[in-house]
């Protein structure tokens, strides 16, 4: 056998396990511990853990202390890897034309409790003068396997890897299905992903989402896991100072760990017991449209990898909530445009029926005197066409069926007798339905807007006051959003039901869902059918009076 060397650092070998290396080695081979070996053991020391020699079968005739301290099946794992690199250098060997270059194999062994993963290099260990030097089969008889301890990378790699999976389930929309829902059942979708990942892909479970209301500037709620509802009633905006932890991180755009919430003067709790928290800017084409809060119970909890995982899913929430929103606009915008569309199709035939109209409304056309009466009605009815149209095309501001409404004009007696106030900002909406519950012989009050309609109800609080039975409001008004209204309602009497109201769905501070999950009666989209909110009054009103009963009735 030609005689070569074998490098392998000594440095921190004992007297005995350098004789036993050395005994090991084939004979002729010769052991190397320059300086230069030794200068390159050093730097590599925080790399390497482990570091055997093996004969061609995978047998070990020498180990370093780190691979005594390996288990069992790790160690049969690293044996045969180096059983099966020494094949295949044997093999490459034979054809004359493999250098030491070229033997080189890399395995990923596990350890035997799945909790390490170890990249491990097997070579050749008799080393020759040159890498280029053509190797003989018999270099391949013995080989040196390094171990390298790749667990905390390769964990990294997993979480990564599944948080991009997560990003993309939550941004995969499936349009058909989606196209069948409203906006209360697409945020819910949503908010069931967004829950779902955040505990088993990232392993939080008290965390609240907050979105920028454009119109208010206030860090609006929108979903919460784990954390009290009365972070709700926090009035927290993007400002550095005075809104916590979250407003400065909403003003700034720069996530932020809390590792001791009792000394941090900027943390305000909402999990009980809090001890430390992470909050993440929700970034969307590098503005900041919200905020994520996640919190924990115990102190040091979060640290820096926990913030770049966050960093990376928070940006897969902002994308998707802008999808949804991008979807509701979509379709009021088309709705409008068909509308538009329908009522200028419409327009030329009715036209015509016009001109036929008038043609026949001359005297000398007339031949039977009832004929003057039917003309009338179909000019009527043409006219009652152009109407309704216009009024669909015209978007969600608009109610349908009013003419039915109003016909039956007995008294309801569900509805005769009952509180309602009726909360929208636009005043032929307004008019119409607080007209058609006076004409059900309820008593009506009415709000121009969400803070009228706050202050009514907060009026109620008082002794003396009577409550309201039910409130209708508009999701969607200059000052106060429509849960600011249901959320007043419910503190003001547990009794009072809530019907929201939205035009095509359209609803942006998410008021919907945080309702929902609070008790929300109803909701109605725009442009909708008056006998279809008739139908949700009585159903409320219903539910009310059994809710009451219940109480009511002596326990067992």
């Amino acid at each position: 056998m030609p005689k070569g060397r074998v490098w392998v650092t000594t440095r921190g070998m004992s007297p005995e396990e350098m004789a036993r290396l050395q005994s090991a080695l084939p004979e002729g081979a010769e052991l190397v511990a320059d300086q230069a070996v030794e200068a390159a053991a050093l730097s590599a020391n925080a790399l390497i853990e482990g570091v055997v020699l093996a004969d061609g079968s995978g047998k070990i005739l020498w180990a370093n202390d780190f691979f005594a301290t390996m288990d069992e099946v790790t160690c049969s794992r690293i044996q045969s890897a180096c059983a099966e690199a020494a094949d295949w250098f044997a093999q490459r060997a034979q054809s004359g034309k493999a250098t030491l270059r070229d033997l080189v194999c890399k395995f990923d062994v596990g350890s035997g409790d799945e909790t390490k993963m170890f990249e491990v290099f097997v070579t050749p260990a008799l080393r020759r003068q040159s890498e280029e030097e053509i190797c003989h089969p018999e270099d391949a008889a013995r080989v040196v396997a390094v171990m390298h301890d790749v667990t905390r990378q390769r964990r990294r790699q997993q979480k990564m890897e599944a948080i991009d999976r997560a990003g993309y389930e939550l941004v995969r929309l499936d349009a058909e299905a989606i196209a069948k829902m409203n906006s209360m059942d697409r945020l819910r979708v949503l908010e069931e992903k967004i829950v779902r990942y955040m505990r088993d892909v990232l392993h939080y479970d008290h965390f609240a989402i907050f979105l920028i209301d454009e119109r208010t500037r206030r860090l609006q709620l929108v979903m919460s896991k784990g954390l009290p509802q009365e972070i709700q009633d926090l009035e927290l905006y993007p400002e550095a100072d005075g809104s916590g932890i979250s407003g400065y991180v909403a003003a700034t755009g720069q996530s932020f760990i809390c590792t001791d919430a009792q000394s941090n003067e900027l943390f305000l709790p909402g999990l009980a017991g809090a001890q430390s928290s992470l909050t993440v800017p929700l970034l969307l084409h590098h503005q900041v449209i919200g905020i994520i809060d996640i919190e924990s119970q115990k102190a040091r909890a979060f640290d820096e990898e926990d913030r770049y995982f966050m960093e990376m899913f928070a940006r897969s929430i902002a994308l998707a909530i802008h999808m949804l929103d991008l979807l509701v606009l979509e379709r009021c915008t088309t709705n409008r445009n068909v509308s538009g569309r329908f009522e200028g199709e419409l327009n030329e035939p009715l036209e015509d029926i016009l001109h036929e109209v008038d043609w026949l409304i001359d005297p000398s056309h007339v031949t039977a005197p009832e004929a003057a009466a039917h003309i009338a009605r179909i000019r009527a009815d043409v006219e009652a066409i152009r109407s309704r149209v216009k009024d669909v095309a015209s978007g969600p501001q608009t109610l349908l069926g009013v003419e039915r409404a109003f016909a039956e004009k007995a008294q309801d007696p569900i509805i005769a007798g009952r509180r309602i106030l009726v909360a929208d900002d636009h005043p032929k909406i307004r008019k119409v339905i607080s007209e058609l519950m006076r004409s059900k012989g309820a008593v009506v009050e009415t709000a121009g807007s969400g803070d009228e309609a706050i202050a009514h109800v907060e009026s109620t609080m008082r002794d003396d006051a009577p409550r309201f039975d039910l409130v209708i409001s508009d999701i969607q008004m200059p000052d106060r959003n429509g849960y600011e209204v249901f959320s007043a309602a419910r503190k003001a009497s547990a009794q009072t039901r809530v019907i929201l109201m939205t035009g095509f769905g359209y609803d942006p501070h998410h008021s919907i869902v945080r309702a929902s999950q609070e008790g929300l009666q109803a909701v109605i989209f725009k442009p909708f059918e008056l006998e279809v909110l008739l139908e949700q009054v009585r159903k409320a009103l219903t539910r009310s009076d059994s809710a009451q009963d219940g109480k009511s009735q002596p326990a067992g």
